[in-house]
């Protein structure tokens, strides 16, 4: 049994990083940007920004799940390449501004691409030397004094375009694996190779809420696990893991063939777990068969409004909502294809940026401006919804979400008004009927 409602509040109590970790963590960021700008050193008068990256700008942290248990965050110190300096030299002169700091001495350690600040039995965040050169961009290597080809933004709009295709809830799966992996400590998988092996297997013909085997989270598990499995058993030797954005590379060098085998076995297993209790259909029974997966928590949560619909409820509170459906019959075209880009107008001492390039994250008080790409031939209606969550736009009675029709431009500007996690979504409308559609977040800190 799908269980699906039980799943959402087990996300949401259990598995999700709670907001208050969200907040500390940010909070940590913040600190470390700001000390990494202080100063007349090399790498205060080169930086340009910090970026979330890895599950912090992919949104796939999970809470820790042993009491010893700790979770990490990645973060790009973007800079410019210094005249004189080797590949090894960025960790090192790193470190040693974080060890020449009272409040960082005790806190770092070095490693091959970064530095770690651990803040003992919370978390620690990895700040790694990040730049442009020749045009590309490159992250740096300690041991081998080497430049190394990355391309963040590209793995992060892969990954966006995948959790798309499967409805939006491929990021929840890969919670869901991490989850797993981190409760049954019976296999070990670098979290991006996890990210790149679930999102690969996501069906490239599906379109968002066409496609059965991802119309709700629990089917989208079953969906994604069992490709995944089919493609483990047809490779007995490991296969090649590339980078989605970077051809290239791949991230075979994390993953030892032997954890490899152990993987494919224990998946195997996990997949038919996960057959068993979807199909299942007395509800205890099956609770009892998604508790061998996920613990016996599974199933005790109460249910638990969406972010979104926080502000039910609320006196003075004007919900304007609308849905797509409400005004117009929904039939998605595989076919047709738009996209939603999101550029931040540059602040002062820091340049404009695709906000896909920082996890969809961007501070208060500056503009988005929103473009659509498409393949629509022929005329079309394009509609708008800007969606509003969290406290303060709760309190300024601006949750927003109406339909507006563009006028014709393809784009529209916006403010970042609100801290919270708010969303923005295009639809195609021909002949009253909706042929396809996307989804842009946007994170306000």
């Amino acid at each position: 049994m799908k269980l699906t409602k039980n799943f959402d509040a087990f996300l949401k109590n259990k598995v999700n990083l709670s907001d208050g970790r969200i907040d500390s963590l940010d909070a940590r960021v913040e600190a470390v940007e700001n000390f990494l700008q202080r100063g007349d050193d090399d790498l205060a008068s080169n930086f340009i920004d910090l970026i979330p990256q890895g599950s912090y700008a992919h949104r796939t942290i999970i809470n820790p799940v042993g009491s010893s248990d700790e979770f990490d965050a990645d973060v790009l110190l973007e800079m410019n390449e210094i005249d004189g300096w080797d590949a090894d030299d960025y960790v090192e002169e790193l470190y040693k501004k974080f060890r020449g700091s009272s409040v960082y001495r005790d806190m770092v350690s070095r490693h091959d691409r970064c530095v770690k600040v651990d803040y003992a039995n919370e978390f620690h965040i990895d700040v790694v030397p990040y730049m442009e050169r020749h045009s590309q961009h490159f992250i740096t290597n300690r041991i081998t004094n080497e430049f190394e080809l990355t391309n963040p933004e590209g793995f992060n709009n892969w990954l966006i375009e995948r959790n798309r295709l499967a409805s939006g809830h491929l990021i929840k799966v890969i919670r869901l694996i991490k989850y797993l992996r981190d409760f049954k400590n019976t296999f070990s998988v670098k979290s991006v190779i996890l990210t790149i092996l679930l999102g690969d297997r996501v069906n490239d013909q599906a379109v968002w809420g066409a496609n059965d085997e991802y119309s709700d989270l629990p089917t989208a598990l079953k969906s994604i696990v069992g490709a995944l499995d089919d493609y483990l058993q047809d490779n007995e030797e490991m296969p090649s893991i590339d980078d989605p954005s970077e051809p290239t590379e791949n991230f075979n060098h994390r993953l030892k063939q032997d954890e490899y085998t152990n993987f494919r076995s224990k998946l195997h297993l996990y997949r038919g777990w996960i057959d068993d209790a979807y199909g299942e259909a007395d509800v205890d029974e099956s609770k009892a068969k998604w508790r061998k997966l996920f613990g016996e928590k599974f199933g005790t949560y109460s249910e638990v409004k969406k972010s979104t619909e926080a502000h039910r409820g609320v006196p003075g509170i004007t919900d304007t909502e609308q849905h797509v459906t409400d005004k117009f019959s929904l039939r998605l075209d595989p076919r047709l294809k738009v996209k939603i880009g999101a550029r931040v107008a540059k602040r002062s001492g820091f340049r404009d940026y695709e906000l896909s390039s920082k996890g969809n994250v961007v501070m208060r008080d500056q503009k988005i401006r929103f473009r659509v790409a498409h393949n629509i031939p022929g005329s079309f209606d394009l509609y708008w919804k800007v969606r509003n969550t969290g406290a303060e736009a709760i309190k300024a009675n601006a949750i927003r979400g109406q339909l507006e029709k563009d006028a014709g431009s393809l784009q529209r500007n916006e403010p970042t008004s609100y801290r919270g996690r708010h969303f923005v979504e295009v639809y195609v409308v021909v002949n009253n009927t909706c042929v396809a559609m996307d989804h842009h977040d946007v994170i306000i800190k």
